[in-house]
């Protein structure tokens, strides 16, 4: 059994997948012939022209390659992002209406007395 590869093949650059996978769509190559080709089995070609299928099809729909979850996640933060400077901007319009030395200087504690000081 010598001379089998045992494991992950190694990782094509995309460039290579992407030509691989389009002399397949052309009729130029079958699957198996690319996968023994790119040292691969047919299922990681069957994989890579899937996922360029699927690539399309979301570029075509507007989502520039992002799936749904991501789009929806994106959204989110971006909401998020603008409470967060609201606030942002709030809290310091809040600081600048006490003035700034309020919000440099830390509390002093109340109601100690220092050493050496006398209390009447």
């Amino acid at each position: 059994m010598r001379g089998l590869h045992v494991g992950r093949p190694p990782v094509l650059p995309v460039d290579k997948k992407l030509g691989l996978v389009v002399r397949v769509m052309s009729g130029e190559l079958t699957a198996a012939e690319a996968a023994r080709e790119a040292g691969v089995s047919e299922q990681s070609v069957s994989n890579w022209r899937r996922q360029f299928i699927e690539g399309g099809r979301n570029g075509l729909a507007g989502e520039s390659g992002k799936d749904t979850g991501e789009a929806s996640r994106v959204a989110e933060l971006s909401q998020e992002n603008a409470m967060l400077k609201t606030m942002i901007a709030e809290l310091y319009m809040e600081l600048r209406k006490y003035g700034r030395s309020a919000a440099v200087r830390p509390p002093q504690p109340r109601g100690k007395t220092r050493p050496g000081r006398l209390v009447n």
